[in-house]
């Protein structure tokens, strides 16, 4: 009833703002009545605004107005059948409530509790300021038509938005990601919004600035591309390793903010710790200035890392090096029929990967062909456009004799985990061991006053201290737990029996089934069962 109340108020204002200018009753434009019906629908507050805005007092005659009003009636009439069609859910906060009474979802977390609150309050926001910050897609369209002469005239913009985003950081496992993705799924559909993780974003950004360049400025282009298609942007996994990323992110969203992008993040660091140790870091240092006045910093967190909840399986991670012939079996029985032969899939920017094997969705690869050559997540994304399932043979312990490989290693299953890929792998140790010589800056100096001289020279042989790294490394460990356990697996199983052949996932059922009754201390070498 307000909601009624208020747009008949900011109705009749537009009507005695009309009768102001000495129009009379008797010519007001018909479409009047249209658009009186429609604000019903929608918030009377942007009627009211987008008038003013408009400054119709400039308005030289009643032509000019008539055609103003009457756009604007057309307008609002198909915002209010498509609200009509893309109902407003009640919110995150709903929701999450709905899972916890359902048993999807834990109890008690106040953490968890505390940031639902923080994505509550800002969709409240976007919903109630979704019209001046051109959310719709219809919309945004119109938007598009309005540096025409007659609206040149008529409209001043307001780019910036007047709703800060917000950046979430804590702990790994702790439902930052579960949580942003709830609220990106309670927002109405035909808004412009885009969830995607940072790897593939940044990728994004570098592909379009290759297409761009030779322009002027090809970042206020790529920034003009992005706002068009997404003005509330979902980032998951924000981390910056790499200096090229580093060196253009305060420009890229310097250009995004000032178009309206609205952004949500999650991440591992605080955003005064992002790119710590990086090269040129004084580059990258206005950015998190700018991160911190366009977002709600706030931090998650948790001492219950939910993905080690999962049921406590082994999988398809096998531990110990004489396995191998275990995994290959099971790759060859995963490709079924079909002969595995080496393939190569397309990247960004005409880069090409060479697989050494792989058939009906699941590709093979040695770790070395995989983390020790030069690949990164573009290469990563562009394998599991292709493939469901990897076979990843040989995974090692990783310390500084291998560091690049460790970076790649947790590229790799962020890429995978993005992607709901699976992982088989033999590896020499299990995932919470196999990053043991790999610190950060604060655990090294805690070590060190336990630590004898003798030991520790023994030790930094091994040891790499690496703060990047040491926070990933939780991530990864935690991925990798997930990615092995029950659950994990048979949604897997479902997703290959609507995706793929009811075939390939009753395999995959009878596999996890065979590997759940087995004795691990009873694998064998198996042989190489490899065809040629």
């Amino acid at each position: 009833m307000s909601m009624l109340k208020r747009a008949l108020r900011h109705a009749r204002f537009a009507l005695r703002l009309w009768e102001d200018r000495g129009g009379g009753r008797e010519f007001l434009p018909k479409d009047y009545r249209r658009f009186h019906r429609a604000s019903v629908y929608l918030n009377g507050g942007s009627v009211h605004k987008s008038l003013h805005n408009w400054e119709i007092e400039r308005c030289s005659s009643r032509a000019m107005f008539w055609r103003a009003l009457s756009t604007v009636a057309a307008d609002a009439t198909n915002r209010a059948s498509t609200s009509m069609t893309h109902v407003v859910n009640g919110g995150p906060l709903m929701e999450y409530k709905r899972k916890i009474e359902s048993g999807e979802l834990v109890d008690g977390d106040n953490f968890q509790v505390d940031i639902i609150r923080q994505l509550q309050r800002l969709y409240d926001e976007l919903v109630e300021y979704a019209d001046e910050c051109w959310l719709d897609r219809y919309s945004a369209s119109k938007k598009s038509e309005r540096s025409r002469w007659l609206w040149s005239r008529l409209i001043t913009w307001s780019s910036v938005s007047p709703i800060k985003g917000l950046y979430l950081y804590g702990g790994v496992g702790t439902g930052k990601t579960m949580l942003m993705d709830l609220f990106y799924d309670q927002l109405p559909s035909n808004w412009r919004k885009k969830r995607i993780h940072f790897h593939d974003f940044m990728l994004n950004v570098h592909s379009r600035l290759q297409k761009h360049k030779g322009l002027a400025d090809p970042l206020d282009v790529v920034a003009g591309e992005i706002s068009d298609e997404s003005i509330l942007l979902c980032l998951d996994e924000f981390m910056v390793t790499d200096v090229a990323d580093a060196l253009i992110l305060n420009r890229l969203f310097g250009h995004l903010f000032s178009k309206g992008l609205i952004l949500v993040a999650t991440s591992n660091r605080d955003p005064d710790k992002l790119y710590e140790g990086g090269l040129q870091r004084d580059l990258f240092l206005p950015f998190i200035a700018t991160l911190q006045e366009m977002c709600v910093v706030h931090e998650i967190g948790s001492s219950t890392d939910y993905r080690k909840m999962t049921s406590a399986q082994q999988g398809f991670y096998f531990v110990g090096m004489e396995n191998s012939g275990f995994l290959k079996k099971n790759f060859l029985q995963l490709v079924g029929a079909l002969k595995p032969t080496p393939q190569v899939v397309e990247v960004v920017m005409g880069r090409k990967l060479q697989v050494p094997l792989g058939a009906n969705g699941v590709a093979y690869f040695p770790f070395e062909e995989l983390c020790d050559k030069p690949l990164g997540a573009a290469d990563y994304f562009g394998l599991f456009k292709n493939f469901h399932t990897l076979a990843l043979e040989g995974v090692p312990k990783f310390g500084s004799h291998n560091r690049t490989a460790a970076y790649r290693f947790v590229n790799l299953i962020d890429v995978m985990y993005e992607n709901k890929a699976r992982l088989l792998c033999t590896a020499e140790a299990y995932p919470t061991a196999l990053f043991d010589r790999i610190i950060t800056v604060s655990d090294a100096q805690k070590m060190a006053p336990r630590t004898s001289s003798r030991s520790r020279r023994n030790d930094d042989v091994n040891v790499c201290v690496d703060n990047e790294l040491g926070f990933a490394k939780d991530r990864t460990i935690s991925r990798l737990t997930e990615m092995n356990s029950k659950e994990y697996l048979e949604r897997h199983a479902a997703k290959l029996s609507g995706e793929f052949s009811q075939g390939t996932s009753d395999l995959y059922r009878e596999l996890y089934q065979e590997i759940s009754e087995r004795d691990n201390s009873e694998i064998s070498e198996k042989g190489n069962l490899l065809r040629a």
